[in-house]
């Protein structure tokens, strides 16, 4: 099987030498993880936890979402913030996903809430350089930001896939997402490529709500499952995951949801498709 090719970094910065930073009104070029396989050469990657958070693009004045709209933090959470672009996430804490998207869509943010929130920086785009010299310059930029509440992503080497996978086994049962591997001799490329990587013990994707099924014996007169469908046409039903309120108050028709699965069948459906959370609107 030929394994994906990487992207040649001379290439890269000759690719997107005219890329320009976007206003808040479009959508950041954000780096997108290809999904973690057995011949990547580790020796060529720095490894960090994946934080189940919300992509936050700092503009040097405001946070843009993935999506191009702007978080409304307060002002005293982005004063002293530098003027260079950073990537990260906003961030509460492991399972505090619901917690976070009800503080952060809040176009009228509330002191206290924001007091949780973490914004955890884990690359540099307005950073000339390679990552490993990025996040040379990024951990003295965010020494002298000085900000409790900005800090930088913690990374780390393994000598071995074994290692990896232990420390994956270890994040996921602390209730972390999982693993994020960026090739240490990447410029910060837009888009999906293998400088970035992403590595979880289940496999996560997004479908559309199509229709509310009405359940059975204890879920009598609640939501029993919804029928989805992925961009790939595929249709099917999800009927785990969802907590009693969820059922009583389902993803909208129309939403896009984000469900776990475990490989695909013969003809291409999802295996153990789980319910996780509505998607954002970004």
């Amino acid at each position: 099987m030929q394994l994906p090719h990487l992207v040649v970094p001379a290439l890269v910065a000759l690719c997107f030498s005219d890329q320009t930073i976007p206003d808040s009104a479009n959508t950041p070029p954000i780096n997108l993880a290809e999904n973690y396989h057995s011949q990547i050469d580790l020796s060529r990657y720095w490894v960090s936890e994946k934080f189940d958070g919300a992509r936050a693009w700092w503009n040097g004045t405001e946070f843009i979402s993935r999506g191009g709209n702007v978080y409304h933090a307060p002002a005293w959470f982005t004063k002293g913030l530098p003027d260079k672009v950073l990537d990260g996430e906003l961030w509460i804490g492991r399972n505090q996903f619901q917690q976070l998207m009800r503080t952060i869509r809040d176009h009228s943010p509330e002191d206290d809430a924001w007091r949780s929130v973490r914004f955890m920086v884990f690359d540099a785009p307005g950073i000339d350089g390679h990552f490993s010299t990025r996040m040379s310059k990024l951990k003295q930029l965010i020494n002298t930001t000085d900000l409790p509440w900005v800090q930088l992503v913690n990374q780390k080497r393994y000598n071995t896939h074994a290692e990896l996978n232990t420390a994956l086994q270890s994040i996921t049962q602390a209730g972390g997402e999982g693993l994020m591997l960026k090739r240490e001799d990447m410029d910060y490329l837009a888009g999906r490529h293998y400088g970035l990587v992403k590595l979880k013990l289940h496999t996560d994707t997004e479908a559309t709500v199509l229709a509310h099924l009405p359940g059975k014996g204890k879920y009598r007169n609640l939501l029993g499952s919804v029928l989805v469908e992925e961009a790939s046409g595929k249709q099917f039903k999800i009927g785990t995951g969802f907590s009693d309120a969820e059922r009583t108050n389902p993803p909208p028709i129309g939403s896009t949801i984000t469900f776990r699965y475990q490989g695909r069948t013969d003809s291409g459906k999802p295996r153990f498709a789980r319910f996780l959370r509505i998607r954002p609107e970004e």
